[in-house]
């Protein structure tokens, strides 16, 4: 690819209305994914379970009726009204004061090195006397902002490792199949069709049933990426299989085949190249299906489980009516997936203009 071609495609795809937002917020998602365990306030599983589904906290800047640089927060207590409803109070006459790098929680940044400090939190916390809930807490006092940060590790790696493993199958699967064509290529395409005939959704809940309930988080973990690689690879390998056949025929395959190259290197010198373009378009617009495909798992409890975080399981908490009418801040886990398969699609929709001849 000439540098000339290059510097269009950069320039078509900044040019696109959608595409450059929709890589700002992957750029911020997965930034705040590698420095999870710095920018959450909480550990993972730092639970109180008295502030059982505690709203948004409230923060305040006038404090003594002067402004204040640093927000104050008021520790909060729950009562019952007429209903028995349970509602949260203030106590105004203890103020705590929020700032940055705060110390806190004792975690281990990317399980490695420890690390107490934390990118914002409360100065003055007596214990557990008052906490910072941003977002709101869940069913057991945990810090929802907290959970939602350590559940994007698996929600976006998983859509990325899955995707990549799925290119690398159909990649080269779909590329060797067009290239030798004859008895491989029927078998292949046969085994490819097996998968396609039988609708995603079951064949991945079958997939996931015939293992056990009762693995560990890193089981289950490895064992969605492969469940979701094993179905998405068939329909990348049939299209690069078609391309791969007519780029076979062409003069510079027959004059690399004269000049003694072997069959491996033609196809991966000269036929796979040409497909390469399709392939990252729709490896782009691949991986959303996959972060959907994770927190449905989860979400129905055949994924990531409790005290892991995803943003799956996460939702699990909305499926109840009542719960989304009265905590209506669990489905924050929800805006997270939006934003993140939008994102994607508005990627993936940039680099196919961008990679368009006719635009």
């Amino acid at each position: 690819m000439s540098a000339p071609f290059k510097s269009r495609i950069t320039e078509k795809l900044f040019a696109h209305p959608l595409a450059m937002p929709g890589l700002v917020i992957l750029c911020f998602l997965y930034a705040v994914m590698v420095f999870a365990e710095f920018l959450a306030p909480y550990g993972l599983d730092n639970d109180k379970r008295e502030n059982s589904y505690v709203p948004p906290a409230k923060l305040h800047f006038y404090y003594k009726g002067h402004f204040s640089l640093r927000p104050v927060v008021y520790p909060r207590s729950f009562t019952f009204n007429e209903y028995h409803d349970r509602y949260y109070i203030e106590d105004t006459t203890k103020p705590y004061f929020c700032g940055m790098l705060v110390k806190g929680d004792r975690v281990k940044l990317w399980g490695v090195f420890p690390c107490s400090r934390h990118l914002f939190g409360i100065i003055n916390a007596d214990g557990d006397r008052c906490r910072l809930y941003l977002l709101g807490g869940d069913s057991v006092g945990r810090d929802l902002l907290s959970r939602i940060i350590y559940g994007s590790r698996v929600s976006l790696t998983i859509g990325l490792l899955g995707a990549a493993i799925t290119f690398l199958m159909g990649f080269f699967i779909g590329g060797l199949s067009g290239y030798y064509g004859g008895t491989f290529d029927w078998m292949t395409m046969r085994f490819a069709e097996c998968f396609m005939l039988v609708p995603e959704f079951f064949l991945m809940l079958a997939l996931r049933s015939a293992f056990p309930i009762n693995l560990s988080s890193i089981q289950v973990y490895l064992l969605i990426i492969i469940i979701i690689s094993f179905i998405g690879w068939a329909h990348l390998a049939r299209v690069i299989r078609g391309m791969a056949l007519s780029i076979s025929k062409r003069d510079f395959v027959t004059a690399a085949r004269a000049m003694g190259a072997t069959d491996l290197s033609i196809v991966f010198r000269h036929v796979l190249p040409q497909t390469f373009s399709y392939a990252t378009v729709s490896l782009t617009l691949s991986i959303p299906g996959y972060i959907l495909a994770e927190s449905f798992l989860s979400l129905i409890g055949l994924g990531i489980q409790d005290p892991q975080a995803s943003w799956g399981n996460l939702l699990s908490a909305a499926m109840n009516i009542s719960e989304i009418q009265y905590h209506p801040w669990i489905l924050l886990p929800g805006v997270c997936i939006f934003l993140t398969v939008m994102a994607f699609n508005f990627i993936g929709d940039g680099l196919r203009d961008a990679l368009d001849p006719n635009k």
